[in-house]
């Protein structure tokens, strides 16, 4: 006999099922990802309603069956991102993270993920630069996938003194020593990827970046993230065409 469990996530992706329902994926950080039927939730004068679509954080309360479809009886919202909702290119970034954290977690069960997910939509939430937290997230989560550039020193003598450039080819800071023909990056591009790395992100209170540092950054991450991981991206294309539409 199903159980009622409590469980605390954000739904990263949902789907229609039957005339009425929906499935509906849920990060957690206990249980994984947990597929959950919310019955009769497309009725517009159902509970659940509101708090069975993507982008829904809070604590669900579902009757659970290991390694099948649970059921979803009720939800304590804890944040709908309702800024976000409104704004093409918030949305666009944030079903980009949910991406993100879905393909992350699938490759390495890190429980950490959804807490990192949620600082930083809620960051996006308060109208900082989604672009911003965006690399910032992508940076982190290759600690999980075991691929993190290397950004203390570099990354063949491992000197920290004379950084000159990055190299995704080499896997992170190269010296001016050990430096032959990679991409030359801005000292601010070099400087501020380790700040990334390492920042706190529910501190950050001011996020004023050039468009050029965040350009180049974004470009190591995608290319890093082409070379190193395999994870193919469904909503990069249309994060693509919004940024295309920032310009």
């Amino acid at each position: 006999m199903a159980v009622i469990k409590k469980v605390e996530g954000i739904v990263l992706n949902d789907f229609d099922y039957g005339e009425t329902s929906r499935i509906i994926n849920i990060l957690t950080s206990e249980d994984g990802i947990i597929g959950v039927i919310a019955k009769g939730c497309r009725n517009i004068k159902s509970p659940l309603c509101n708090v069975s679509q993507k982008l829904t954080y809070g604590t669900f309360y579902i009757y659970y069956k290991e390694d099948k479809l649970s059921i979803l009886k009720e939800v304590d919202l804890h944040n709908g991102f309702f800024n976000i909702r409104t704004d093409i290119v918030k949305i666009s970034y944030a079903l980009f993270l949910l991406d993100l954290a879905e393909q992350v977690y699938k490759e390495s069960k890190a429980p950490q993920i959804l807490k990192q997910l949620i600082s930083v939509l809620e960051k996006i939430e308060d109208d900082f630069d989604p672009l911003v937290l965006t690399l910032i997230l992508k940076l982190r989560f290759l600690n999980y996938l075991g691929v993190a550039p290397v950004v203390d020193s570099c990354v063949l003598c491992h000197s920290s003194q004379g950084i000159k450039t990055l190299s995704v080819k080499r896997g992170g800071y190269i010296c001016q020593h050990c430096y032959e023909d990679e991409v030359i990056y801005q000292a601010k591009t070099i400087k501020m990827l380790r700040m990334f790395y390492y920042v706190d992100v529910s501190k950050i209170s001011k996020v004023n970046i050039q468009i050029g540092i965040k350009k180049e950054i974004n470009e190591f991450l995608e290319q890093y993230y082409s070379d190193y991981t395999g994870i193919f991206f469904r909503s990069n294309d249309f994060l693509k065409k919004v940024r295309e539409l920032e310009k």
